[in-house]
């Protein structure tokens, strides 16, 4: 008797030809679709932004400033001002003549006196866009007469300075405000505030000049930086450039395009760190909103 695993067990599934059958699996659980991570751009939502619901800066949270802040936030002069009435023995504090002008003092609980005039109170702070025109100047007061920018401000009810200057014969965007310490930190170099501004010259503005200003200048006063240069226009009458730079030296736009061959016909600034000076009509001002005030502080703090 043959014995075999054939014989022992018929494999009637072969013997028809086909494979058998696999066994069934059970169908495995479905997962939940895998999260996503998080990407800058899907998490900007949820930052929390609370607009400014008043004007003054961030550090006023603070009970101890110091001296010359805290002078310059009142509105009575600016940071530099105050530093040297401090130096000069104008400044006491609680009755106490102080000449160093990092002294803290509380604001709030101190008496603060200049020429033994007590500090106004605290006011709220403004913060204006003016588009200047020609023939005015940058300052509070002109010894020769001329007319000053705080002349076309009429229903400011408290006392405002221009944050840097533009020259005589230079238009454009001018902030002025109260807000001492916002001002020196905007016009510090440290900060590298951008301004930008549109000019016009005599000629074709070559690709070697565009170069030059691109890449910086060596000026009397040391170089210029390098800066963002963009050609608007160009004839052999006349072109116009956009240029954006990170100082605030006198008369530099004219002084760079001069030192490339240049004379400039016109010049106007059309752009002050976040802010632009969009259709603002010439010698009209507004007051900045919250979220242009918001971007001011914060360009300053990251500064």
């Amino acid at each position: 008797m043959k014995t075999g695993r054939n014989h022992l067990t018929p494999n009637l599934t072969r013997s028809a030809g086909k494979k058998p059958p696999r066994p069934t699996k059970p169908k495995p659980r479905e997962k939940s679709p895998a999260r996503k991570p998080e990407t800058r751009k899907s998490t900007e939502h949820r930052k929390t932004w609370t607009p400014a619901k008043t004007t003054a800066p961030p550090a006023h949270k603070a009970a101890f400033q110091r001296l010359n802040k805290v002078i310059s936030t009142a509105g009575v002069a600016s940071r530099r001002t105050a530093d040297q009435w401090i130096r000069d023995g104008r400044v006491s504090v609680n009755g106490n003549i102080v000449t160093s002008p990092g002294l803290q003092v509380d604001r709030n609980n101190e008496k603060i006196a200049v020429d033994g005039k007590l500090l106004p109170s605290v006011p709220s702070s403004v913060h204006i866009m003016l588009n200047k025109p020609f023939g005015y100047i940058c300052t509070l007061k002109d010894p020769a007469g001329r007319p000053v920018v705080t002349d076309l401000l009429k229903d400011i009810p408290v006392r405002i300075y221009p944050v840097g200057r533009l020259d005589f014969d230079t238009l454009g965007l001018l902030l002025m405000t109260n807000d001492g310490d916002l001002a020196h930190r905007l016009t510090h170099p440290s900060y590298q505030v951008p301004r930008t501004y549109k000019a016009t010259v005599s000629g074709f503005l070559t690709d070697e000049a565009m170069f030059a200003l691109r890449n910086g200048i060596d000026l009397e006063d040391g170089p210029s930086g390098p800066s963002r240069a963009v050609v608007v226009s160009r004839n052999n009458r006349q072109s116009t450039v956009r240029i954006t730079i990170r100082q605030g030296r006198s008369r530099q736009i004219r002084r760079m395009l001069e030192a490339v061959g240049y004379l400039v016909i016109h010049l106007i600034r059309i752009g002050f760190g976040p802010l632009k000076l969009g259709d603002l009509k010439l010698g009209q001002y507004r007051k900045l909103d919250d979220p242009e005030i918001q971007s001011l502080y914060e360009m300053v703090e990251r500064g």
